[in-house]
């Protein structure tokens, strides 16, 4: 070997090392980045010695896949049992305190406690309190049902609003991979930053990614609805302040194409939007037409016969702001929001609680005790009796699209047993939803775990390299030296 060509071999070896110290340097500073894939210098033998070809990138698409799908499963998931929690919350948590069906079974017990002693008006004022607790119950509810709609909506417009930066901070990601490739730069960087952004767009929606000419990538929905294609398309939803029992959500568009919701407990969805749209449009509606089926169930029972003969009943202990008893089988949207105590029989309103015993609630209402009799029983026997019978309800209140028909509310129960019915509905699907989520966070971590061991950077794996970068450089020290030697050996002989 001639000087000038080990004088060669040691400066590559000082590029080359200089060059892999960088990289492994860069490495461990993001060694807590979980939006860093790992770096390695890769080399090559010429017969000038090393030199450092290219930056390569850690990059696993299968891992990577697996991961976005993960992702948007458990995002959905979550998303789907958070609104099932509201839900819960507002029937009173674990033991259903605030539930109507609570409320019920009191009413149920001192209109029993007023039939053993129909003389006492005390007995007959606690019936009439236990009945305006489940009215208040009702509206409560059917208030806080769609309160959880319109904060699922709140919700779906600022996710929209995020999705839309995202897809803006993807196309300048995607744009400066496309550019460092074709000019063979290093795109180490752009690609981290695009496939961050596809992270966290994964956590909104589902997304599938296709990969063309310069690394340029298309994303679309697992539908085939494109997201993003050289430019990203358009998200829009228009969101609305104020839900009621009739409000009908407004969808979600993706370059023109409304976004499905999600179904089931264990939700099809992919990303929240999706389950936030279920929440919104599928379960709270549902919950709601339950209400309101108990409402229509208590004006039914209630009713009184009519003195005027048309209609031929009036509505009696309840009212709603319809002001007529609703027949049949089928929910009256909104009935559970307005349903009340008739004012004729609250004391402090001027009322007479003892018009329970006797009839005649309702201003035309037909008295039925009229002699007055202090022992007359036969219209609270009748009443009581009615709360235990079967009835027919809306069969539309039992099931929900995707969810298990068998787990839902049988449509000829009493209203006691409906009412518990529908808390058992709501219970079994935020606990499969429970379940699921538990599934779905497992899933998520071990995709995570998998595709951080591949990518990620293992500190002593680096601190193993540097080590090795650190040998490379000794002996092209030692090189340099021998080489030093040499010349000074030369010069000495030339003088």
């Amino acid at each position: 070997m001639s000087l000038t060509s080990a004088l060669n071999t040691a400066q590559s070896i000082f590029n080359n090392t200089g060059t892999q110290s960088s990289v492994v340097s860069n490495n461990i500073s993001n060694a807590g980045n979980k939006d860093y894939v790992r770096r390695q210098a890769m080399l090559t033998t010429s017969l000038n010695g090393g030199q450092v070809v290219k930056i390569d990138r850690a990059q696993e698409d299968a891992l990577l896949r697996q991961y976005l799908k993960s992702s948007s499963q458990d995002s959905a998931q979550q998303a789907l049992l958070g609104g099932l929690e509201d839900l819960k919350s507002i029937m009173g948590g674990n033991d259903y305190e605030t539930s109507p069906s609570t409320y019920l079974g009191v009413f149920q017990q001192k209109l029993q406690a007023f039939r053993t002693t129909p003389g006492s008006t005390v007995a007959a004022q606690g019936a009439i309190t236990a009945a305006q607790d489940v009215a208040n119950s009702l509206n409560n509810a059917s208030q806080s049902v769609q309160d959880v709609r319109a904060t699922a909506d709140k919700q779906i417009a600022t996710d929209v609003e995020t999705l839309n930066t995202l897809l803006s901070q993807f196309e300048e990601a995607n744009n400066a991979v496309k550019t460092a490739t074709a000019s063979g730069a290093d795109a180490s960087g752009a690609l981290d930053e695009r496939e961050k952004a596809l992270k966290q767009i994964s956590k909104i929606v589902g997304v599938s990614a296709t990969t063309r000419d310069n690394n340029d990538m298309v994303l679309s929905t697992p539908d085939g609805t494109i997201l993003f294609e050289t430019v990203p398309r358009t998200v829009t939803v228009k969101s609305q302040d104020i839900y009621t029992a009739t409000t009908v959500g407004n969808s979600v568009y993706i370059d023109g194409v409304a976004l499905p919701l999600g179904s089931g407990s264990t939700t099809t969805g992919m990303g929240s939007l999706q389950s936030l749209l279920q929440v919104r449009d599928e379960i709270a509606p549902n919950f709601q037409k339950q209400l309101d089926e108990i409402a229509r169930g208590l004006v039914s029972i209630f009713k009184e016969d009519n003195s005027s003969g048309t209609p031929a009943y009036v509505p009696g202990l309840f009212t709603w702001s319809g002001g007529t008893v609703e027949d049949g089988s089928t929910a009256v949207d909104g009935m559970a929001s307005t349903i009340a105590v008739s004012t004729r029989v609250i004391t402090s309103q001027g009322g007479d609680p003892m018009r329970l015993r006797d009839g005649g609630i309702n201003a035309t209402g037909v008295v039925v005790n009229t002699s007055g009799e202090s022992g007359y029983t036969d219209e609270l026997d009748r009443l009581y009796t009615a709360l235990g019978s079967d009835m027919d309800f809306d069969p539309a209140t039992g099931t929900t699209v995707g969810f298990d028909a068998t787990t839902g509310i049988d449509s000829n129960v009493s209203i006691m047993e409906y009412a518990t019915n529908s808390l058992g509905w709501l219970e079994q699907y935020r606990s499969n939803a429970t379940t699921a989520a538990e599934n779905t966070s497992a899933a998520l971590s071990r995709s995570d775990e998998a595709y951080s061991n591949e990518t990620g950077v293992n500190l002593d794996e680096e601190l193993t390299l540097l080590l090795d970068i650190e040998q490379s450089y000794k002996a092209a020290t030692k090189i340099l030296n021998a080489v030093d030697e040499m010349l000074k050996s030369l010069l000495d002989i030339a003088s």
